[in-house]
C-alpha cells in the first residue's frame, strides 16, 4: 500500500452567508465528491434558484435544530 499512489482526492462545495446583506455564497469545498465534475455540477445548481431553495429550507431546519 502506497499512501502517495493510493490518495483519493475529495471534492467540496461550500455555502457562507453574509452578516452584513444575508446572502448566501455557493463555492467548492462543502459537501464530499469523488471527481471535481460532480462537485462543479453540484455548486451549479447550489448557485441556480432551486439549489438557493433548497438551501434556505435546508440550512434552515438545521440550524433551528442546533439552538
Amino acid at each position: 500500500m502506497n499512501p502517495v499512489r493510493d490518495l483519493i482526492l475529495m471534492f467540496y462545495t461550500y455555502v457562507i452567508k453574509s452578516r452584513k446583506t444575508g446572502r448566501l455564497y455557493t463555492g467548492s469545498t462543502y459537501e464530499a465528491f469523488l471527481n471535481e465534475e460532480d462537485v462543479r455540477s453540484r455548486e451549479k445548481y447550489l448557485k441556480s434558484g432551486m439549489g438557493k431553495r433548497y438551501l434556505k429550507n435546508r440550512l434552515k431546519r438545521f440550524l433551528s435544530l442546533t439552538r
